[in-house]
């Protein structure tokens, strides 16, 4: 019989081990207090449900992420969470059924089938913030300024944002009538810039729509690419100048409250297109392959759970975020070393100091002082003058 190695993981899932996972947890706790600042209520949700409202409305690329298994109770097809954010539409449009806005947090593992890129984790721990029941661009603005104070936090280094805004092109797709394969091959060439193909998929069309469409592919740069974009895009529908005023809105505010942040824009980047609908972002640092955090609205995601609401928000991995970022943390956690003894002064005085806030490790039975240091401990308690005292641990 072949021997098992029991101890290896799966491709991409890993675990985390002490001081790491302390680092880890620090910086959940901190960033979470942080959307607490801003009014953001945190919630949590199951790891495992039914799968129609796992995916809603999350296009293939979230199913195809999602492990799927069979309710041995119900007979029915569920799925573990690979994406938080369908959840939290859930809880917002069903559970909670505010009116106004409402702005909710979470921080919890999720499972992927498929990795996104090679190098990446599958059991990342998503991190993220969701606001609903506004439409205006002043949410998009709130929730773009809430990723960039969490990348400060973090002091994730060489931050730059990009933007787009996918009404951009769903206008113009949707004024050229083009059919749903039509607009779906467009989609895949715009994404590789494969200006080639954007120009046989183009070629029937009126000379204005299809020089407007061709023109996404290299509406790509700084700020001034919404300016060109106004003049490219002059005879596009009401709809497609909505969606630029929006972006240059978003852009201004931006530029105003973050002017080191390098701005990058693309209108041919449609990502998430068949999820989102306005302005979508994503944070890049120099020397990672994807974005380290996005986001972008995505409007009655809520109809499927009984009401549509507007829907705006981003997440990001926690765990790369510490990989990445400097952030300040609390000094590690050192104690206090009690001996292995019984005696009622000794188990007093270790309840005193855990209930002041120390850590205590006392002994087993075989351990002694030299077990102290490996315990992550600095002090000891020892009898002194007929009390138990803390003194320094000796070197």
């Amino acid at each position: 019989m072949a021997t098992v190695d029991r101890w290896l993981l799966p491709d991409g899932i890993e675990e985390v081990l002490p001081p790491e996972a302390a680092r880890i947890e620090a910086a959940r706790r901190q960033v979470l207090d942080l959307f607490q600042r801003w009014g953001y209520e945190f919630v949590v949700t199951p790891h495992i449900e039914y799968l129609e409202s796992l995916l809603t409305g999350a296009g293939q690329d979230l199913d195809l992420r999602t492990f799927k298994v069979t309710d041995p109770l119900s007979g029915r097809q569920m799925g573990f969470r690979a994406d938080i954010t369908p959840q939290v539409a859930r809880i917002d449009a069903h559970t909670l059924r505010r009116e106004g806005p409402s702005r909710l947090c979470y921080a919890g593992s999720v499972l992927h089938a498929k990795p996104r890129a090679l190098t990446t984790s599958r059991s990342p721990i998503q991190l993220g913030a969701e606001l609903y029941g506004d439409a205006s661009p002043a949410s998009d603005i709130e929730v773009i300024s809430l990723l960039v104070e969490t990348l400060e936090l973090a002091a994730v280094p060489d931050v730059h944002m990009d933007l787009g805004h996918v009404g951009i092109y769903r206008g113009l797709a949707r004024a050229a009538d083009l059919s749903g394969e039509v607009e779906q091959q467009l989609f895949d060439a715009l994404q590789r810039k494969a200006v080639d193909e954007i120009e046989v998929l183009t070629s029937g069309l009126s000379a204005g729509l299809g020089n407007m469409l061709r023109s996404l592919a290299e509406l790509c740069g700084g700020r001034d690419v919404l300016d060109l974009a106004q003049a490219a895009l002059v005879e596009a529908p009401e709809s497609v100048h909505a969606a630029l005023d929006e972006l240059m809105a978003i852009a201004e505010a931006l530029e105003l409250r973050y002017p080191e942040l390098p701005l990058y824009f693309d209108l041919g980047e449609l990502r998430g297109y068949n999820y989102h609908t306005g302005v979508v972002f994503a944070a890049f640092v120099p020397g990672e392959g994807g974005a380290i955090a996005q986001g972008g609205r995505y409007d009655d995601t809520g109809a499927v759970f009984g009401r549509a609401r507007p829907a705006t928000g981003f997440s990001t991995d926690l765990k790369t975020l510490v990989t990445l970022g400097d952030m300040r943390l609390d000094e590690p956690v050192v104690g206090v070393w009690a001996p292995d003894n019984h005696d009622l002064y000794l188990w007093q005085a270790v309840r005193r100091l855990r209930g002041e806030g120390v850590r205590v490790v006392q002994a087993l039975p075989g351990q002694g002082e030299a077990d102290a240091r490996e315990a992550g401990c600095d002090r000891l308690l020892t009898l002194r003058d007929g009390r138990w005292q803390v003194v320094p641990l000796a070197s």
